[in-house]
C-alpha cells in the first residue's frame, strides 16, 4: 500500500482551520488555475462567442461506417475471409459450447450439485464446500435449472477463451515495455467501450446466435486477466531473476520456472475478475441470443416482470459469489505447504462425483426434480404491485416515487443538463483541461480534453453533455450516500459485518436486474436510469471509503486524541485527509460505474448516448452505435483524467 505522509494541519482544537478533507482538494494550485480559468473564460466569451460545437469542426463519419456494414452483409456469406477464417471459429464456439452443455445434463443434477461440492471442498475447504452445493440447489428450488446450466457451458468456454487471450496478451505486455506501452490504450478502450457499441459489429460479423455472444463476452472479459497477467510477471522478485540468470536459465527457462510461479496469485486473480465479468455480461450477451439465465431476465425486463427477473437473477449472482469465493480461496492456498495425499483426495472426489452421475443416470432423474421448485415469482411481483399502488403516488406529505423521480428530473436533471449545453463548446473543453490540471498534470489535461474535443468531432455534443449531466447527477448522490454509509462502517464493526452480504449482492447481480424495480417505482425517463445507476456504483464507493478509513495509521489518531480532538475532528482533520488516495478512487470508480448503467438506462428513456447505442444495435446501424459507443469511450476517458490523480503528482504533492 501507498505511504503518505501526514499533512501539516492546525490543532483540531484551534478556530478557524479549515477542514482537513477542503483542503484535501483545495490548495495554492487550484487557487490560480481557478483565477485563470476564470480570465481566460471571459476572453473566450469576448472574442469566441457562444453556442454549440461548431459544424464546421464535425467529421462526417457515418458514411464510411455504413460503407463497412453493408459490405460485411453483403459478403458474409461468401467472402473467404468469413468462409475460411471467421467461420471455423463461430463452428468451434458452438461446438465447444455444445459440448459442455451435453456434459453438464449427462451429470445430472446430482452430478453437478456433487461436483460443485467436491471441487469446493479440495479447494477451500468444508465450509464453502456447503455453500457451494447449498448455492447450485438454489437454482433448482427457483426453477432455473436448465438455464443454470445454459448459462454455466457458454461461461466456461467464454472464460477459457478470455483467460487464454488475456493470457497471451498479458505476457506480451509483460515481458516487453513497448508491447505494454502499446496495449494499455487498447485494454482501456475494451474494458470502457459500452456492450451495446460492440455488440452490433460482432453480430454483423457472427449474426444472432451462441458465436456472437461468447466473442462479446470474451472482448469484455479479457482485459482483467491481461492486465494482471502483465502486472505479475513485471513485477517478479528482481533477485530472483537475476539468481535464476546467474545458474544459466534460458529465457524459457526464467519464464516457466521463476517468472509464473512468482506470478502465481496475480494470475489467479486474473482469473477471478474474468468470471466475474463474464457473468456481469450474461445478461448483455442475452441481447444477441446467449439464451440462459440472461435471456430470462432480458424478457423479465421488457414485460417488467420482477419477480421473474429475480428468479433468474438471484442464480447469476449466487454463481459469482461461488466462483469468487473458491478462487479467493485457492489463492490464499498458493505457496502453501502441500496437503497429505493431495492427489488421492481429488481421485476420491472424481470417483464420488461419477458414482454419483452414474445412480441418477441408472435411475433416469437427471434433470432437476418438478415438485421441488419454489415460486418466487408471484410472491415479489404480490410485494412490487403493493408497493407501486402505495409508494407511486399519492403519499401524504412525503409524495410518491414517481413524484420523488418527476422533481429529481424538473429540479435537477432538467437545469444540469440545460445549463451544459447552454455553456459554449470553448468554455467545457477549458473546464474539464482546468479540473484535469488541477488534479494531474499537462499531459492528463491534454488527454481529458482530446477525449472532449473528439466528442465534439463526431457530432455527438448535445446527447454526450446530456449522458454527462446524469453522470454527474447520479455521481453526487452515490457520492454522497457511499461517503456516509463507508465512513459509519469503517467506525462501526458492526454495521461492516451487517453491510457486507448486503453489499456482495448488489454488486454482483446483474446490471439489467436493476432497472426493473426502478422502472416500477420511477416510470420510464431519465430519473429511473440515474437510480439504477446509484445503486450498482454505491457498494464500491462504500467498499474502498470505509478499506481507506480503516487503513488510517492508527498512530495519528491516538495522536489526535492526546491533543484533545472530538470524534469529529478526528473525522474531518485527520481520517479523511490520510485516507485522501482511497476517497479519489471511490470517485473514479463510482464515475466508471455509473456511466456503464446510465447508458444501459436507454433502455428506459435515459436518452442521450445511451439510447444511440442501444438503437443502432436494434436496427443494425453501424455509424449511430459505433459514433455512440466511441463518443461513450471518449467522455469515460475524460472523466477518468479528471476524477484519478497521475502517480507523479501524488509523489509530488507527498514530497511537498
Amino acid at each position: 500500500m501507498t505511504t503518505t505522509v501526514t499533512p501539516a494541519s492546525p490543532s483540531p482544537s484551534s478556530p478557524g482551520a479549515v477542514p482537513g478533507v477542503l483542503r484535501v482538494f483545495v490548495g495554492h494550485r487550484g487557487r490560480l488555475l481557478g483565477a485563470g480559468t476564470a480570465v481566460a473564460l471571459v476572453l473566450g466569451a469576448v472574442l469566441l462567442g457562444g453556442g454549440s460545437w461548431p459544424a464546421s469542426l464535425v467529421a462526417d463519419v457515418s458514411g464510411p461506417l455504413d460503407r463497412v456494414g453493408d459490405w460485411i452483409v453483403d459478403n458474409r456469406d461468401g467472402h473467404p475471409l468469413f468462409l475460411y477464417f471467421l467461420g471455423h471459429i463461430s463452428n468451434a464456439v458452438v461446438v465447444s459450447v455444445r459440448a459442455v452443455y451435453l456434459v453438464l445434463l449427462a451429470l445430472g443434477w446430482a452430478g453437478v450439485t456433487a461436483a460443485a461440492g467436491l471441487v469446493a471442498w479440495r479447494v477451500a475447504g468444508v465450509r464453502l464446500a456447503l455453500t457451494s452445493v447449498a448455492a447450485i440447489a438454489a437454482c433448482g428450488l427457483l426453477g432455473m435449472w436448465v438455464p443454470t446450466l445454459q448459462t454455466l457451458a457458454l461461461m466456461v468456454v467464454a472464460v477459457a477463451a478470455s483467460v487464454l487471450l488475456g493470457g497471451l496478451l498479458g505476457l506480451a505486455a509483460g515481458l516487453s515495455g513497448r508491447m505494454h506501452r502499446i496495449l494499455r490504450p487498447v485494454l482501456d478502450t475494451m474494458q470502457v467501450l459500452p456492450a451495446f457499441a460492440y455488440l452490433l459489429p460482432v453480430v454483423l460479423v457472427f449474426g444472432i446466435g451462441v458465436p456472437a455472444a461468447v466473442l462479446a463476452t470474451v472482448v469484455y472479459a479479457a482485459p482483467p486477466m491481461a492486465r494482471l497477467t502483465a502486472l505479475g510477471l513485471r513485477g517478479a522478485d528482481a533477485g530472483v531473476m537475476e539468481a535464476v540468470a546467474s545458474l544459466g536459465a534460458t529465457g524459457r527457462q526464467r519464464l516457466l520456472t521463476a517468472r509464473l510461479p512468482l506470478a502465481r496469485k496475480e494470475l489467479l486473480l486474473g482469473l477471478s475478475q474474468s468470471i466475474m465479468m463474464a457473468l456481469g455480461m450474461a445478461v448483455i450477451a442475452s441481447v444477441i441470443g446467449a439464451g440462459g439465465l440472461g435471456d430470462r431476465v432480458y424478457q423479465a425486463l421488457a414485460s417488467v416482470d420482477v419477480g421473474a427477473a429475480l428468479a433468474a437473477g438471484v442464480p447469476i449472482v449466487l454463481l459469482a459469489v461461488v466462483l469468487d469465493r473458491v478462487t479467493a480461496a485457492a489463492g490464499e492456498r498458493i505457496g502453501a505447504a502441500p496437503a497429505h495425499r493431495a492427489g488421492l483426495g481429488w481421485a476420491v472426489a472424481l470417483a464420488v462425483t461419477a458414482a454419483v452421475a452414474v445412480a441418477g443416470r441408472l435411475s433416469d432423474r437427471l434433470s432437476w426434480p418438478d415438485g421441488w421448485t419454489v415460486d418466487i415469482a408471484e410472491p415479489v411481483n404480490g410485494a412490487v404491485d403493493w408497493m407501486t399502488a402505495h409508494l407511486y403516488s399519492g403519499v401524504p406529505l412525503v409524495g410518491g416515487t414517481a413524484d420523488w423521480a418527476s422533481r429529481f428530473t424538473t429540479w435537477i436533471l432538467n437545469p444540469l443538463r440545460d445549463g451544459l449545453q447552454w455553456l459554449p463548446w470553448w468554455a467545457v473543453l477549458l473546464t474539464v483541461g482546468a479540473l484535469a490540471l488541477l488534479i494531474g498534470t499537462w499531459r492528463t489535461a491534454a488527454t481529458a480534453v482530446l477525449a472532449m474535443a473528439a466528442i465534439g468531432a463526431l457530432g455527438v455534443w448535445d446527447p454526450a453533455l446530456d449522458t454527462l449531466s446524469q453522470v454527474l447527477a447520479a455521481v453526487a448522490v452515490t457520492l454522497v450516500l457511499g461517503f456516509a454509509l463507508g465512513v459509519a462502517a469503517a467506525r462501526s464493526a458492526r454495521l461492516g459485518r451487517v453491510l457486507r452480504p448486503v453489499l456482495d449482492v448488489f454488486q454482483t447481480l446483474p446490471q439489467f436486474v436493476y432497472l426493473i424495480p426502478v422502472v416500477a417505482l420511477f416510470g420510464v425517463g431519465r430519473a429511473p436510469a440515474v437510480a439504477a445507476a446509484v445503486v450498482y456504483a454505491l457498494p464500491a464507493v462504500v467498499r474502498i471509503t470505509a478499506q481507506g478509513v480503516r487503513a488510517v495509521d492508527p498512530a495519528a489518531l491516538e495522536s489526535s486524541r492526546s491533543l484533545g480532538a472530538t470524534g469529529r475532528q478526528q473525522l474531518f482533520q485527520v481520517q479523511l485527509p490520510l485516507a485522501r488516495p482511497a476517497l479519489l478512487l471511490a470517485v473514479n470508480q463510482g464515475v466508471v460505474l455509473v456511466l456503464a448503467v446510465v447508458v444501459i438506462g436507454g433502455l428506459v428513456g435515459g436518452g442521450a448516448l445511451g439510447y444511440d447505442a442501444v438503437f443502432g444495435l436494434a436496427q443494425g446501424d453501424l455509424a449511430t452505435g459505433l459514433v455512440a459507443g466511441a463518443a461513450i469511450v471518449c467522455l469515460g476517458l475524460a472523466l477518468d483524467r479528471v476524477t484519478q490523480p497521475t502517480e507523479r503528482r501524488d509523489l509530488t504533492r507527498k514530497g511537498a
